[in-house]
């Protein structure tokens, strides 16, 4: 009886194969794990400058204002609108015309009139920060939204 099996090296480029998939996998893996760390005011991890941003908001109607009270400068803001169980998040450069093109300085202030705000039945606001990458680009970091978002009534 003759016993047939694989041949020794199709075993070998399969096992091959195999470790160089998996060695990709994990590759891959880590290097999700090592997010690229974005700095603002000389080299300070913007995560630390989402802690010294401060601001105001009031709503009137379908008019809000936002005023930055602290010494972080905000890029933008991420506003999130609920109404009726459905939420829906939107920048404030898309979501007001006026949005200055540098954001808000410190003590700057902006105003506007929106009729999406005035439908929502909760508005959250988070602010959003531009720091700067490894590699020298600028790039935008969303403050996180339990720690320093606020809700505006």
């Amino acid at each position: 009886m003759k016993k047939k099996g694989v041949s020794p090296v199709i075993a070998t480029v399969l096992l091959i194969g195999m470790v160089i998939v998996l060695g990709l996998i994990i590759f891959l893996w880590m290097r999700a794990l090592a997010q690229e760390t974005i700095t603002k005011f000389e080299g300070e991890n913007i995560e630390l400058a989402c802690d010294k941003v401060q601001f105001e908001v009031s709503k009137v109607g379908s008019q809000i204002t936002i005023l930055n009270s602290g010494n972080t400068p905000i890029y933008d803001f991420n506003i999130k609108l609920s109404s009726l169980g459905a939420f829906e998040t939107k920048k404030a450069r898309d979501l007001f015309y006026s949005w200055p093109k540098y954001g808000l300085n410190p003590v700057g202030v902006f105003s506007e009139d929106s009729s999406e705000l005035e439908s929502a039945s909760e508005i959250i606001i988070t602010p959003i920060l531009l720091g700067v990458s490894e590699t020298g680009s600028q790039k935008t970091f969303i403050c996180n939204e339990k720690r320093h978002g606020q809700e505006v009534f």
